[in-house]
C-alpha cells in the first residue's frame, strides 16, 4: 500500500507543478512576444543503495513553444516585431555582459537614454547597448537600422545612429531561462543574421492559446482529484488490512 500511496502522492504533487506552468502560460496570454512553456509528465524509478523497485511521477519542462504569434499593427515608432524567424538581442546581465534573446518588441527609452525592453533589459546594437540622444522622430528599418531626427533639426538631418542586433541561432541550442528570456545552451553569443527582418510599428502577440490552456487546466484539475482519491483509497486499504491482521 505504501507504493500505491507514494505514487499517487508524487503524482498529485507533480500535477500541481504542471498546473503552475499552465497557469503561468495563461497569465501571459496578452504578453507581447511571450513563448508558452511546454511540460510533460512521466514515471521515474527511485534509485538508491538498493534495488530500484519504487517509481514516482515527474513533471518536466523540456522546451518552449516555438510557434510565432500574430502581428498587431500599433503605429508606435518604438514598436517592432520580428517578421518570421529570429530574435532581438538584449543584455541579461550588465555585470558580465551576457546576452539573451526575446521577441518582445514594445521598446521604450529609459531615463538614461538607453533603448530597453518592457522588462528593463537594454537592447543591444552593433556596439553594445543602444543609447539614443534626444530626438523628435525615430525610424527603424526592416534590417534593424535606427535613424533619428535630433531635436531642433529639419527632416534633412535624419541620421543613422545604430542597428538592432538581430540573430537566429539554431532552435535546438535554445532554452528559456527563469528570467523569461531565451538563452543559448552552450553559452556562446549568436552572430548577427542579415536575413532576419522586422516590422516597425507592430507587435507580435503571445503564442499561448487561451482555449487550450483552459482545457488543460480542467484536465490537470481532474488528474489531481484522481490522485487524491487514490491516496484515500490506499489509506482505507491499509486500515482494512491492519484490522484483518488484528484478527
Amino acid at each position: 500500500m505504501d507504493r500505491m500511496l507514494y505514487i499517487s502522492m508524487s503524482g498529485a504533487k507533480q500535477t500541481m507543478l504542471a498546473q503552475t506552468v499552465n497557469s503561468n502560460n495563461l497569465a501571459n496570454v496578452e504578453t507581447h512576444g511571450f513563448r508558452a512553456d511546454l511540460f510533460q509528465q512521466r514515471s521515474q524509478h527511485v534509485f538508491g543503495d538498493g534495488h530500484a523497485s519504487r517509481a514516482y511521477a515527474m513533471t518536466e519542462n523540456p522546451a518552449f513553444k516555438m510557434q510565432t504569434g500574430m502581428l498587431e499593427t500599433t503605429g508606435r515608432q518604438l514598436d517592432v516585431a520580428i517578421n518570421g524567424e529570429g530574435w532581438l538581442t538584449v543584455q541579461s546581465d550588465p555585470e558580465t555582459g551576457e546576452e539573451a534573446y526575446t521577441r518582445a518588441g514594445n521598446l521604450r527609452i529609459d531615463d538614461a537614454g538607453f533603448l530597453v525592453t518592457p522588462g528593463g533589459h537594454q537592447v543591444l546594437g552593433d556596439g553594445g547597448p543602444i543609447n539614443l540622444p534626444p530626438f523628435e522622430q525615430i525610424e527603424i528599418a526592416s534590417d534593424g537600422t535606427l535613424s533619428i531626427l535630433p531635436v531642433g533639426q529639419d527632416e534633412a538631418a535624419l541620421a543613422v545612429v545604430d542597428r538592432l542586433k538581430l540573430v537566429n541561432p539554431p532552435v535546438d541550442n535554445l532554452f528559456k531561462g527563469k528570467d523569461g528570456l531565451i538563452h543559448t545552451k552552450d553559452g556562446i553569443q549568436a552572430n548577427v543574421d542579415p536575413e532576419v527582418r522586422i516590422v516597425s510599428g507592430a507587435l507580435e502577440t503571445s503564442n499561448v492559446s487561451a482555449v487550450e490552456s483552459l482545457v488543460k487546466m480542467i484536465e490537470l484539475s481532474r488528474s489531481y482529484e484522481l490522485q487524491v482519491k487514490m491516496m484515500k483509497t490506499a489509506d482505507k486499504t491499509a486500515e482494512t488490512t491492519t484490522q484483518m491482521m488484528r484478527l
